[in-house]
């Protein structure tokens, strides 16, 4: 698993030993805003292990899953260097041991006697998704996937083909996934609608990210089925703080805090007719707790024993998995 740049905002614990229990709080910073989440009893979810816990986004959904009063598994895969130089994090008082890539064989076993049931949440590095999806695949580790990048044709096909419970997903915000399959739904039903339009697409996120948005992705394709053109390769990504700012209206305190901004622009071949679509994203608690819910979810799939075995977000979205 590729190492992780560390977060200063996380605070760092002393590094135990291998299964030494701490006590420590998270000083990520936080701005405020209120927070509407539904408790549910951790009987009645599933132990959740998030990797990596030194990622803003691992970091977030923790979070979340200890809002939610469910079990967060006390330990977190992640790469070498992060587990060597920081060992140890807190995660709104649960102590979470890092643990590196050539430990993580021998520390499964433990941790599964400890927390047989447990989901995995996957928020490490594009480059790790497909090693660390075949890591589950391979130990029978039901998981939730929310790594953006990597091969993603290979990431479906190899866990299709291992049978294992997962839902891979580019995004758990769950009303943005309901836009995104509202674009999807339109293409379906009037295809072509927009051709000849031209189409111009911006996507602005923390400068720490460095693959174009998956959703952006995603929408494009369904327009591309209304009549567009449009590559992928076309997507705008704006790093620039200033021009994120200035030209895409994030907000200031969200521009390195977290945000995820789209602007999808038609105009039509004369230019008498303009289209536009938005969906604006501040910080990441949209995208923690639906992570959550999708973690019930595919725990609920496999308490039920479901002939299917992977899954997207709209299948959480049509299972109405909502708190």
């Amino acid at each position: 698993m590729a190492a992780l740049a560390p977060v200063p905002a996380v605070q760092q614990l002393h590094r135990p030993s291998f299964g030494t229990k701490l006590s420590g709080s998270s000083t990520m910073a936080a701005l405020p805003r209120q927070r509407r989440t539904v408790a549910v009893s951790a009987a009645a979810g599933p132990p959740i292990m998030v990797n990596s816990c030194t990622g803003k986004m691992g970091h977030a959904t923790a979070e979340a899953v200890v809002r939610a009063g469910l079990t967060l598994v006390p330990y977190s895969l992640t790469g070498q260097s992060e587990a060597v130089a920081v060992g140890n994090v807190g995660v709104s008082g649960v102590p979470v041991e890092l643990v590196g890539p050539e430990q993580r064989q021998a520390a499964l076993e433990k941790i599964r006697s400890q927390y047989p049931d447990m989901v995995v949440v996957d928020y490490t590095l594009p480059s790790a998704v497909n090693e660390n999806a075949a890591f589950y695949c391979d130990n029978r580790l039901p998981f939730v996937m929310g790594t953006t990048g990597g091969d993603r044709d290979k990431l479906i096909a190899d866990v299709a083909a291992s049978g294992n419970y997962a839902v891979v997903a580019p995004n758990m915000g769950k009303q943005i996934v309901a836009f995104q399959t509202m674009m999807e739904m339109m293409a379906e039903r009037f295809p072509g609608c927009f051709s000849g339009y031209s189409l111009s697409v911006a996507e602005s996120h923390q400068r720490t990210k460095v693959d174009t948005s998956g959703t952006a992705k995603a929408v494009v394709a369904s327009l591309n089925k209304m009549g567009l053109q449009f590559g992928e390769d076309q997507i705008e990504k704006v790093r620039s703080p200033e021009e994120q700012v200035s030209r895409m209206g994030v907000p200031e305190a969200y521009v390195d805090a977290g945000h995820a901004f789209h602007t999808y622009t038609l105009t039509s071949p004369d230019g008498s007719v303009t289209l536009e679509f938005k969906h604006n994203v501040c910080g990441r608690e949209v995208y923690a707790e639906g992570t959550v819910d999708t973690c019930l979810f595919l725990h609920r799939q496999i308490q039920a024993g479901a002939e299917k075995k992977l899954y997207n977000m709209i299948d959480v979205l049509s299972a109405g998995a909502m708190r």
